[in-house]
């Protein structure tokens, strides 16, 4: 057992410092040869490197201790722990890849902005991923998102009009428009990678032959689904309400499904952001295993 744990926490550790590489080679093979910003406290250090060559991991490093004290304040120890980790690694790697800043391996500001934000955004989404942070503005996102639900890329996103203003009063508007791009393309990256790219679908049918719509597409498809309990708002009467979780490519075969049973059944295909469990994650059971086994284990009940 011990030893799981200590593989996962090898796991979780590898997959911070890959994010923190990630996102220091977005600034410096893209974002800092054509003399843009990042958003957040980064974005400040990038200002002060421009002008005095301060090196950017060290000023980042200075500029967490009091990101830290709320780190721990808000969720704990642990947490606490985390962001330090992702704090160290990313001011090290940040410094540790400055070298490269000297290839300029793209010439036009625009490409340079969009794969800058694009390298950063996956890069700190693995970092999020792995339940971790790399300090800064990140920090307070996790805050407004632990009470307030709402993104964390975009809580960020918000923040860092500060930065934008910044960049378009000491370096230019171009700078600061650019700078903006960046910000957006890395804002997206991080809530896609976080959350996830996986491609089901939830889907809530309401049908006076849920049973038999169910059924079906549990034989066909080999997909569970979940009966709830359910009643009319208009007529009170009480209806079976199917949950069902399936593929991108499966949302048509249910459309069909339904479609064969109750045209006139009421649907509902959503986005998910994360799906975990039999099926997904775990090993998928065939619905005629299913039914297999509990006719076995009824006839073992009436002998």
């Amino acid at each position: 057992m011990e030893k799981k744990i200590l593989e996962k926490q090898a796991r979780r550790y590898f997959m911070i410092a890959l994010g923190c590489l990630l996102g220091s080679l977005g600034f410096n093979l893209f974002l800092i040869p054509s003399h843009l910003l990042s958003g957040g406290l980064s974005g400040i250090a990038i200002i002060l490197y421009y002008m005095t060559d301060w090196p950017v991991g060290v000023q980042l490093l200075v500029y967490n201790l009091p990101i830290l004290y709320l780190a721990y304040r808000f969720f704990g120890k642990l947490y606490a722990v985390d962001t330090i980790v992702g704090t160290v690694m990313f001011s090290a790697a940040i410094d540790f890849t400055s070298f490269v800043v000297q290839y300029e391996l793209v010439h036009d500001v625009m490409l340079n902005a969009i794969f800058g934000g694009v390298l950063a955004g996956i890069g700190f989404g693995i970092v999020f991923k792995a339940d971790a942070n790399t300090g800064g503005l990140d920090v307070l996102g996790a805050i407004v998102k632990k009470y307030y639900s709402i993104d964390m890329g975009t809580v960020v996103f918000v923040l860092n009009m500060v930065v934008i203003a910044l960049s378009a009063c000491m370096f230019s508007l171009e700078a600061a428009l650019f700078t903006l791009v960046s910000i957006y393309v890395t804002a997206e990256l991080t809530n896609r990678v976080a959350a996830g790219f996986n491609r089901e679908k939830y889907i809530i049918i309401v049908s006076g032959r849920s049973g038999q719509i169910g059924e079906a597409v549990m034989e066909r498809m080999q997909r569970g689904v979940t009966y709830l309990n359910g009643r009319g708002g208009f007529l009170r009467e009480r209806k079976d309400i199917l949950f069902i979780v399936v593929s991108l490519t499966q949302v048509s075969r249910v459309k069909a499904i339904v479609d064969e049973y109750d045209t006139e059944a009421f649907m509902i295909v959503s986005d998910t952001s994360e799906v975990m469990g039999r099926g997904f994650t775990r090993e998928k059971v065939l619905y005629q295993d299913t039914l297999r086994r509990m006719m076995l284990e009824q006839g073992r009940q009436e002998k």
